[in-house]
């Protein structure tokens, strides 16, 4: 019995689309890393407190000059997608825990570096990704054993908040800049089921440019980017009494579609005294329970405007929802969602509330709050730029506090922590089974590659400050690190350089999980763009489509 064959006809089979393109094995990963590698080289520059700053500059001509890695990455227009991957490490990080968005990727960059030498040595990229995980396992325990606990004091805050902002372009005014940062976190931290909690939704930073950032201030209270509605109003009230509406002070129109026929003048007359009879009745009331300030999310009539006026009210409106949250949290008010409805027991104190020009616009302060919950950071700079990094620089050392209230814990700055890491770890790699304990080994050597750029933007020389660092961890000086301003090798403990180890463990677990990932990929394949010529022939199409159908009718 012959068997037959299918005739061979030489046809290709076209499986993916035309113009698609596709990279597969040491290719594919060779493009990936590289693209890794020039984002971590990028960032590199900006590492420490001695790092340098970019200048981006958008489609739009708008620049940014900042220093944080998270802001650089934002800003970058990156295409390549293994740099997409490295990006979306950085937003992780700054929303995990705010800092140490440059040195994730730098970290992740150089594991991937690494493990390229390991891949061409010949090594599976399973058996990298293994000794990877397991060298960072072990990491996160060293971290935990070499933490020190710390007591949430003002002064210990101090330390590590100055410490976080010291690798900011406002560093020169660190000490300032922390000790606003550190009143407003204790102000506004809670307990939450017995542990000190900080939600940063109660830190408010509102900017004006003008003065200098020494002009920077907290205000134990709220400040509204809004002005006083009506010339006839107090700018000024003292034991002020707080009515905090979600209601509009006017007569709202229907949702649908109304006509009321008019046959006389009086008719139309009695239609607006109704209006206002009816706004003066919300304006009585709120006088009624004791009100002597408003302030709405909605908006206010000019009638409601005049009676609040007439009755020396103090309003303001189209107030922010977010503001309005903050301000009833200061105040101990309660939000008021019926006007008729309001008591007195729902009105909020503050001291003084009062409109005040700052720079060139006028602003309402609500301060002079006995125990305010919320609380106002007003930023103060000479130009818009400056005020931007500010904020950012606040942002991230906002997260730093809030890190050591989640994680009372600190480790070493200055390199010290990555070197006794690395140490520990080239200790725990010599365990371990064939070639997994030379991608261990690695992980320990990209982890020391923090402090060589930290030496770097310090003027020393690499070289030797490794040596030194080594040798002197092998001799158990586990907080000797890197002094960036003296330029030597110095013991951080004695200087007071500290980071929350929070920040330090999300940032192996991060740089881990974006190199793993990336060294995952073997294959990339790209759809192709859909050529001009068809997308020209379908709009013709559907031109000539349009124009038969007008025609027919």
């Amino acid at each position: 019995m012959s068997q037959t064959q299918a005739p061979r006809t030489g046809v290709p089979i076209m499986i993916l689309k035309e113009g698609s393109q596709r990279t597969t094995g040491v290719d594919a990963r060779r493009s990936n890393i590289q693209a890794a590698k020039v984002i971590a080289e990028i960032l590199a520059t900006s590492l420490g407190p001695r790092g340098m700053d970019k200048m981006l500059i958008d489609a739009f001509g708008d620049v940014t000059i900042t220093g944080d890695g998270a802001t650089i990455l934002k800003e970058m227009e990156v295409q390549h997608p293994a740099a997409k991957l490295l990006i979306e490490v950085a937003k992780a990080q700054d929303a995990e825990v705010g800092d140490g968005t440059t040195t994730v990727v730098v970290l992740a960059g150089k594991l991937l570096e690494l493990g390229e030498e390991l891949l061409e040595e010949g090594i599976h990229p399973t058996i990298v990704i293994d000794g990877y995980k397991k060298a960072a396992d072990y990491a996160l325990k060293v971290a935990e054993e070499i933490a020190k606990p710390v007591e949430l004091t003002k002064e210990q805050l101090l330390k590590v908040v100055s410490n976080a902002l010291s690798s900011k372009v406002v560093a020169e005014t660190r000490d300032y800049l922390a000790n606003i940062v550190v009143e407003a976190a204790l102000q506004a931290v809670e307990t939450r089921d017995g542990k000190p909690y900080l939600d940063l939704d109660w830190i408010k930073i509102e900017k004006k440019k003008g003065k200098s950032i020494y002009e920077t201030q907290l205000v134990r209270g709220i400040v509204l980017d809004k002005e006083v509605v009506h010339p006839g109003m107090p700018k000024r009230i003292t034991n002020a009494k707080i009515a905090i509406l979600d209601a509009p002070l006017e007569i709202e129109k229907p949702e649908w579609t109304t006509k009321i026929s008019v046959t006389s003048p009086d008719q139309i007359k009695a239609f607006l005294d109704q209006e206002a009879e009816i706004l003066k009745s919300y304006v009585d009331h709120l006088a009624s329970i004791g009100a002597n300030v408003v302030i709405t999310q909605k908006g206010i009539d000019e009638v409601a405007q005049h009676f609040l006026a007439k009755k020396g009210i103090m309003a303001v409106r189209r107030v922010k929802r977010s503001d309005i949250e903050k301000l009833a949290r200061a105040t101990g008010a309660k939000i008021i969602t019926s006007i008729k409805d309001a008591r007195p027991e729902d009105l909020g104190t503050a001291g003084l509330v009062e409109e005040r020009k700052v720079g060139e616009e006028k602003m309402v302060f609500v301060e002079d709050i006995p125990n305010p919950r919320a609380v106002t950071i007003l930023v103060r700079g000479g130009s818009d730029r400056i005020l931007d990094e500010v904020e950012r620089s606040l942002q991230d050392a906002l997260h730093v506090a809030r890190d050591l209230f989640r994680e009372p814990k600190i480790v070493p700055g200055g390199g010290a922590f990555e070197i006794e890491v690395a140490r520990r770890v080239r200790e725990f790699a010599r365990k371990l089974p064939g070639k997994e304990q030379l991608a261990a080994l690695k992980f320990a050597d990209a982890l020391e590659h923090i402090p060589t750029i930290l030496a770097l933007t310090a003027g020393l020389d690499p070289v030797d400050a490794i040596a030194e660092l080594r040798r002197r961890h092998d001799n158990g000086e586990i907080t000797t690190g890197i002094d960036v301003y003296g330029g030597k090798i110095a013991d951080m403990a004695a200087l007071n350089v500290w980071d929350p180890l929070l920040v330090k463990k999300q940032v192996i677990k991060s740089a881990v999980e974006a190199a793993i990932m990336i060294l995952r990929i073997d294959d990339i394949i790209a759809a192709g763009a859909p050529k001009k010529e068809e997308k020209k022939g379908k709009k013709e199409g559907e031109e000539g489509e349009e124009k038969s159908e007008t025609k027919f009718d």
